[in-house]
């Protein structure tokens, strides 16, 4: 994965962002919301995200990531510092350790990205 920084998504002229079925995505739409799928495209970034996501209080620390996984703490910071990059987390030190958390404008960007809107009711 590239070491450049990621923007999440781009927003419109109204500051929303549409859906996949509103309009077409333009050619750095689809750049910048690729980046983002591409981040959430490691399981183990997945659940990294999925970790942070559901913890009560809304945050985790790195310490208590780590042994979820076999892997080694250099690797799970790296995983993170991608999710980081692409907008999904953010993170505090507070002494030794980090502490993770979800950007929830992020994932509620993804969502509206990846709603289909329903259409309306006929009432007959």
């Amino acid at each position: 994965m590239s070491k450049q920084e990621v923007v999440v998504l781009g927003r419109d002229a109204e500051g929303c962002c549409g859906g996949l079925a509103a309009a077409p995505l333009d050619e750095e739409q689809a750049a910048d919301l690729a980046k983002v799928f591409k981040a959430l495209g490691d399981p183990v970034r997945l659940r990294l995200l999925s970790m942070i996501a559901s913890r009560d209080g809304g945050e985790v620390c790195v310490c208590e990531l780590t042994p979820a996984f076999e892997l080694s703490q250099p690797t799970i910071s790296h995983h993170l510092k991608l999710l980081r990059q692409a907008g999904l987390v953010d993170c505090e030190r507070r002494g030794t350790w980090v502490y993770y958390r979800v950007l929830p404008a992020a994932l509620e960007r993804l969502a509206t990205v990846l709603t289909v809107p329903q259409p309306a009711e006929v009432k007959a």
